[in-house]
């Protein structure tokens, strides 16, 4: 168990959070959630005591072992991959080299086989014995094979060297998990076995991540940052999401008797009681949302982006046709004789191995490069908006405001329109004034989309819009495509955006393509 005592933390002027008053229990998950620099990172950092609050102190259970993911990826670089993810346990580390350096004294004493002996009794109870084997488990578990793990971690690429982290601080049965952004750079099968890792996990788990489903799927609580404050709410985040938008209509609607209210509040558990009873975790999380009361729930503070795209024309019957199309890029084919066709309200998830090759794909459909062999053709009644994987070109060197920067690509050009237009994606009073050069990633992404919106396309090529975007703008965004009437060929890590907006899904693989006309749940049940 952890505790949180009137913990309050500010900097200079800025009051991130004050008199937190919290308990973390065994068994359970809890999610962080609130807006860009609401402190949900920060507040890791004061759990695990990086960082030292202005008030309050926070205690962790007795011989009980906290485990925190590590940011830096360089810091291993001359270990190898086993004994850092061994290190996770550093007691356990410690033992295992005072072992060796025993046992290699050319004069080892009595009082060294003494010594030796109180050594050999931890190391047992630490589990010392299966600590080699625990590791491997948890490396395989997460795609590092077998053949990586007596390598430096320096020659190991940046996804791979995350893996190692994430492996070192579940390894050894930690009490406390704090893991900051755990599924970053995860391919589909790691995310996948991580979130059976937690959902097994049977202490305390700790997280920040803007991944909807795995919050979906592993969290039992979520601790809302908002309000000056952090509140813990029984239920994963789509409870949380769907309860602080009830308490927010409830609050517009208060001519509304409150029986009323309590029925539709009844309802809506009712409803998230009967999905949850998928989890493992359901009883207790069925048990703790029937309680919950009117009172409990309060609408927040967080504001949503308008994301809504309307094409100008419908598409006719011919959308796409792709035929043996192929590209090396830096000595690597990357694409091999990729052929499909593309049929009317088809909104396609785009799957494989290296990103790579799908951002090669949507730059040739869109014209910014050209393939090595193969061809396709667009239907002439198709109009297209790309969200490019990078969009630093669009932004460099410009001392354009984001007025002026969008009313490029606005055939409306009155600032007034321009205006309401950013507004609704959160670019309000001077906000809109400010130069691009400055922006944060998130915002530029913002800014793309709203360009995206204002050209009205029948056709949607989306490659990762969800990178560097907060909780809040992807849930508008998922709306925003579900809503959307016509094609979309989207690739994306986001698996709750591909399972709710797609309807068809192509893997492209070394061998060749495999495409299905299916949910992306389904697909991924059936690899």
């Amino acid at each position: 168990m952890i505790t949180v005592t009137n913990v309050s933390l500010r900097f200079g002027e800025q009051k991130l959070f004050e008199d937190v008053n919290l308990k973390f229990n065994p068994g359970n998950c809890y999610g962080v959630i609130g807006a860009n620099g609401a402190g949900k990172s920060t507040f890791l950092r004061i759990l695990s005591g990086e960082i030292e609050p202005n008030t309050g102190d926070v205690s962790i259970a007795k011989e009980t072992r906290m485990s925190v993911l590590k940011q830096d990826h360089y810091q291993y670089d001359e270990m190898t991959v086993l004994d850092t993810v061994i290190l996770g346990n550093p007691r356990l580390f410690e033992i295992m080299k005072e072992k060796d350096e025993l046992y290699a004294k050319p004069d080892f004493s009595d009082e060294d086989g003494i010594k030796a002996a109180e050594l050999e009794g931890e190391f047992a109870d630490l589990d010392g014995w299966d600590a080699e084997s625990d590791a491997a488990y948890l490396l395989q578990g997460l795609g590092i094979s077998s053949e990586l793990h007596q390598k430096k971690v320096k020659e190991l690429d940046g996804n791979e060297k995350i893996k190692v982290l994430l492996a070192q601080a579940l390894f050894g049965k930690p009490g406390v998990l704090i893991l900051d952004e755990p599924t970053n750079h995860l391919d589909l099968k790691a995310i996948n076995w991580l979130e059976e890792f937690l959902i097994n996990f049977t202490g305390t788990v700790i997280v920040v991540s803007h991944d909807r489903h795995f919050l979906n799927n592993v969290c039992t609580h979520m601790a809302d940052v908002d309000f000056g404050k952090i509140k813990l709410y029984s239920g994963n985040y789509d409870f949380w999401y769907e309860s602080s938008q009830l308490a927010l209509q409830m609050m517009k609607d208060q001519n509304k008797k409150k029986e009323e209210k309590v029925k539709q509040l009844q309802e809506f558990i009712a409803r998230f009681s009967a999905n949850a009873s998928k989890s493992r975790q359901a009883t207790s999380r069925k048990k703790i949302l029937e309680k919950i009361t009117l009172d409990d729930i309060q609408p927040s503070t967080r504001k949503y982006p308008f994301i809504v795209f309307k094409p100008e024309r419908e598409p006719g019957n011919d959308i796409l046709f792709v035929e043996g199309i192929s590209k090396t890029i830096d000595g690597v084919k990357v694409l091999n004789d990729v052929t499909f066709t593309v049929s009317r309200d088809d909104k396609i998830a785009f799957l494989s191995d290296n990103d790579i090759t799908l951002t090669t794909l949507f730059k040739i459909l869109t014209g910014e490069l050209e393939p090595d062999e193969g061809s396709f053709k667009w239907g002439v009644t198709i109009s297209k908006a790309y969200f490019p994987k990078d969009n630093a070109s669009y932004f460099e060197g410009s001392e354009l405001n984001l007025v002026d920067w969008l009313r490029q690509y606005s055939e409306e050009k009155s600032e007034s329109y321009i205006r309401g237009f950013l507004g609704k994606m959160l670019f309000s009073g001077e906000e809109a004034l400010k130069k691009v050069s400055v922006l944060s990633g998130g915002e530029k992404v913002r800014c793309m989309l709203s360009r995206m919106m204002l050209q009205n396309a029948n056709m949607l090529i989306l490659d990762q819009p969800t990178n560097h975007l907060d909780l809040e703008s992807i849930t508008a965004l998922n709306k925003g495509l579900e809503n959307y009437p016509s094609n979309i060929l989207i690739a994306s890590h986001d698996h709750e955006l591909l399972q709710t907006v797609s309807n068809r899904v192509i893997q492209i693989k070394d061998t060749g393509i495999v495409d299905r006309r299916t949910t992306f749940d389904e697909f991924i049940d059936n690899m």
